[in-house]
């Protein structure tokens, strides 16, 4: 596998790293020697060597949008590098620069993991690799050798919601996709000076954004990563946030007012009532992959209707109201304008829909008129300051218009939207792609997911040649990054370690899961599906294979 000298990449971002004398004159493993290397376009706030024996520390600005799995683990001996690159002042004097933090532990392996962030970034996380999945007791990337990096994607801001940047222009482009670039080249160069060479494999992992992020890795920056892990991504971001402005209109709808008239989100659709239709999909679904337990693995076979669940005539309980009932339609048939086109996607039926990751999203907990569902709680901010051109500071989500939402989030989008399909360079130098989503995500559709899979192939030779350098895997039951009815506890770092390193393809991720305990099941490559054999233990991964969807 080839790539270009480590030099030239620096000074295409224009980097003043190796062009500082006192780079020369630092050796490997001076972790405090690395302060030197500072200069007008790089500033190194902190460089210190750290003992064995610490974990990591919570990070209060850091929203739980990506559901990334803390290290229970302490960390290794590392040094830690903190500091920002391309500072400046812009727009209303506001200052920036892309923010990011290295750690490079002793006893290296080799290889260098870029870890993607979440929500709005705007915070730099403990750069230790975590699975970016909530259930994942995987080792971390940083305890298995690696040398990892974080930012912070160009702002800061008071925590990962906060969209404020949004108004800046160069700081939507950074958020977008440039500060994957400047900070993979920093981080390389630093590894390079530190260790006395560069590390031989590259890595890029992340879910939701980070997953965004992630695919935008390989499409923005084909050179530079050898695998990708892109997690739950928010690929269409622009259009799925308009879809969650849209699910709390549709919800309000249906949700009953408090006093002073405002509609109370949380109990448009009541704990009971997600039950009750979680029950529905899975007495139709459940038992289309050979077996019922809980868990609809032949995803593609389900066509769940919730008319039967609709109240009789004197009936209120254990039943949907006509309200209820659209307002669902609404949801699961996806956004639309005025005339009916699709904003968005479609939602698949899954079990997920009534686990608490699903409610904290769509309807939250508030039995107030001010809700706490982050659909409402994060659309307005994003989709105002960030999404829409012109921004729109203060929008409410009661103003978005429908039929004009679409072509004022379309710059936004062309820049955010990791929807390309021509990786010819990323594939010609033997780039691998990975990626992983829950079918019961409430914020990024599986459908959305699996229709751009579809074109992906399309455009690149069909399913079987995809299928030599991408791999998508469908979580049953999972919510965003983790959660739901799931076995969300896999490792999707070692599956694209043994495909990039040892020409292993995935064909399917053994996974576990707190809400199965005891069980094991194949999450298999798309389009296959996991199917009970007909024998063996049902908890057991053996007694289950993948197979094609039934036509």
């Amino acid at each position: 596998m080839t790539r270009g000298p480590l030099t030239a990449g620096l000074a295409i971002f224009g980097l003043a790293l190796l062009a500082a004398p006192a780079a020369l004159a630092t050796g490997p493993r001076d972790c405090a020697g690395l302060a030197a290397l500072a200069g007008p376009g790089l500033r190194i706030t902190r460089a210190e060597a750290l003992p064995a024996g610490q974990l990591p520390a919570e990070n209060p600005g850091r929203a739980a949008l990506t559901g990334a799995a803390r290290a229970q683990a302490a960390m290794p001996a590392h040094c830690l590098v903190e500091g920002l690159i391309a500072p400046r002042q812009g727009v209303s004097q506001r200052r920036y620069g892309i923010g990011f933090q290295l750690r490079m532990p002793e006893g290296r392996n080799g290889r260098f993991l870029f870890q993607g962030g979440g929500g709005m970034d705007g915070v730099v996380s403990d750069a230790i690799g975590a699975i970016p999945v909530a259930g994942a007791t995987a080792t971390p990337a940083l305890n298995r050798g690696y040398a990892v990096v974080s930012t912070d994607s160009g702002h800061q801001g008071m925590d990962s919601s906060d969209a404020s940047f949004g108004v800046d222009q160069q700081a939507r482009i950074d958020h977008a996709y440039a500060a994957i670039g400047r900070v993979a080249e920093t981080a390389l160069g630093l590894i390079d000076n530190y260790e006395g060479r560069p590390p031989e494999r590259r890595y890029y992992m992340g879910c939701s954004n980070g997953g965004r992020t992630a695919l935008m890795a390989a499409q923005r920056f084909p050179t530079l990563f050898d695998g990708v892990v892109a997690g739950n991504p928010g690929f269409r971001l622009s259009r799925a946030v308009i879809a969650q402005a849209w699910d709390v209109w549709a919800l309000n709808r249906a949700a009953p007012r408090d006093e002073q008239g405002r509609p109370v989100l949380a109990s448009a659709l009541t704990p009971e009532e997600l039950q009750l239709v979680s029950q529905g999909v899975l007495k139709q679904c459940d038992a289309l992959d050979g077996l019922a337990d809980g868990s609809i693995d032949a995803m593609s076979a389900c066509r769940f209707d919730p008319a039967p669940l609709a109240c009789g005539a004197g009936q209120t309980q254990s039943c949907l109201s006509p309200a209820k009932l659209e307002a669902l339609r609404s949801i699961f048939g996806g956004a639309r304008d005025g005339q009916g086109h699709p904003l968005y996607s479609t939602w698949p039926w899954d079990t997920g829909i009534a686990a608490p990751g699903w409610r904290a999203w769509k309807l939250g907990t508030s039995q107030t008129g001010t809700p706490n569902a982050r659909n409402a709680t994060l659309a307005a901010a994003s989709l105002g300051l960030y999404f829409m051109t012109p921004p729109k500071p203060d929008l409410r989500l009661e103003e978005v218009d429908f039929d004009r939402i679409a072509a004022q989030t379309a710059q936004t989008g062309a820049i955010n939207d990791a929807t390309n399909t021509l990786l010819s360079s990323f594939v010609a130098r033997g780039g691998k792609l990975l990626v992983f989503h829950g079918n019961s995500d409430p914020v990024f559709s599986a459908d959305d997911l699996r229709a751009y899979w579809r074109v992906l192939g399309q455009d690149n030779g069909g399913e079987a040649a995809l299928a030599r350098w991408a791999r998508l895997f469908m979580v049953p039951g999972m919510n965003h990054c983790g959660g739901g009815p799931a076995l969300d506890d896999f490792d999707p770092l070692a599956a694209i370690e043994a495909w990039v390193e040892k020409d292993k393809a995935p064909e399917a991720l053994p996974a576990r899961g707190r809400a199965f305990p005891g069980r094991s099941r194949p999450l298999c490559a798309y389009p296959l599906e996991a199917h009970y054999k007909g024998q063996g233990d049902p908890q057991e991964i053996g007694s289950f294979e993948c197979r094609p969807p039934s036509p």
